[in-house]
């Protein structure tokens, strides 16, 4: 088995954000496929075939892809990490969910940060359990202090959305759906520290990858089956190749986020993703405007501050730089 290497923070933490890049565009192309087809989980079920097809390609084609191929089976056999860290894909398939079914009862704003919110603690969590490869972490002051600022600098970059999302039917009316985007965030980290785990013994984040890939797939071809049963079937494929790029852009973060844990921590993964995750969706609010999008100031300095806080919860602050001592020599 080989593993893969660590990558210097330096070099990991930009990964990580351009990781993030990709997940607002792939929020745009499911959305408008969602939209397209009248089916939110057809569209979600489609966009985990499309991301399996490229996956399966790049396990046959590559020599490290057919590698870690033939290493899921040996690996799970002889339990090196818990089997239940081969269903990790479930998780995307609960996201994909929680997206279909509170971002129009709570709106793209609320729903973003009540999974950034569940996502930055377990982050914490998880770290300090020890469960991804990179081992335990501390939950020491200025990562707490990060984390705060990074879920306060999220909902100010969102905050001009507030007034166009959710349904309007008081906070009583939207705490139970609110519930589903935070339990989803929160299981977050939980797959990307499986998936690093996983990649250590498969030796390759491609393989980690493509199980994920089918785990989700099951998932949503099942959850698909029974609306189909009760509810009929959904509008025609479209035609055109692009709707078609939601599955692919999963590759891209999914396999990131299994090879970056090693190195950075799951908290830190997910800081990054989430810096790229606000600097796509402003991107593309400024590049292609969806229509009545308006880029507020708020926006643009609520993401720049959310870079500052990852910054200060990934820079290795030397013990007591919160109480003004000078570290230990």
């Amino acid at each position: 088995m080989t593993s893969p290497s660590r990558l210097p923070a330096l070099a990991g933490l930009p990964l990580a954000v351009g990781s993030g890049l990709a997940i607002p565009v792939q929020g745009r192309i499911n959305g408008a496929l969602g939209a397209r087809l009248d089916d939110g989980i057809a569209a979600a079920a489609v966009s985990f075939s499309t991301g399996l097809l490229v996956m399966v390609i790049i396990s046959l084609v590559l020599p490290r892809g057919r590698a870690g191929l033939a290493a899921i089976i040996p690996a799970v056999r002889r339990r090196a990490f818990p089997r239940i860290y081969v269903v990790a894909g479930a998780i995307g398939a609960l996201f994909v969910f929680a997206q279909s079914f509170t971002v129009g009862i709570l709106g793209v704003a609320l729903f973003t940060v009540a999974t950034v919110t569940g996502q930055t603690v377990s982050g914490l969590l998880v770290d300090r359990l020890g469960i991804g490869p990179a081992g335990k972490k501390s939950v020491t002051a200025i990562r707490i202090i990060g984390c705060i600022l990074t879920i306060a600098a999220v909902a100010w970059a969102v905050s001009p959305r507030f007034s166009s999302g959710g349904s309007g039917d008081g906070a009583a009316g939207l705490l139970v759906p609110l519930l589903l985007p935070v339990a989803a965030g929160f299981l977050m980290s939980f797959q990307q520290a499986m998936n690093g785990t996983a990649t250590l013994h498969y030796g390759t984040p491609i393989a980690a990858t493509l199980v994920n890939f089918v785990a989700g797939c099951i998932v949503l071809w099942t959850a698909f089956a029974v609306k189909l049963a009760v509810a009929g079937p959904a509008n025609p494929l479209p035609g055109e190749w692009w709707y078609y790029l939601g599955g692919p852009m999963g590759c891209i973060f999914i396999g990131l986020g299994a090879l970056l844990v090693r190195s950075l921590g799951v908290l830190v993964t997910g800081l990054g993703m989430i810096a790229g995750q606000l600097l796509g969706s402003l991107g593309l609010d400024l590049a292609l405007p969806a229509p009545g999008t308006v880029v507020a100031p708020a926006t643009v300095l609520g993401t720049l501050l959310t870079l500052g806080a990852i910054i200060l919860a990934t820079l290795p602050w030397p013990r007591g730089a919160l109480r003004g001592q000078r570290p230990v020599r």
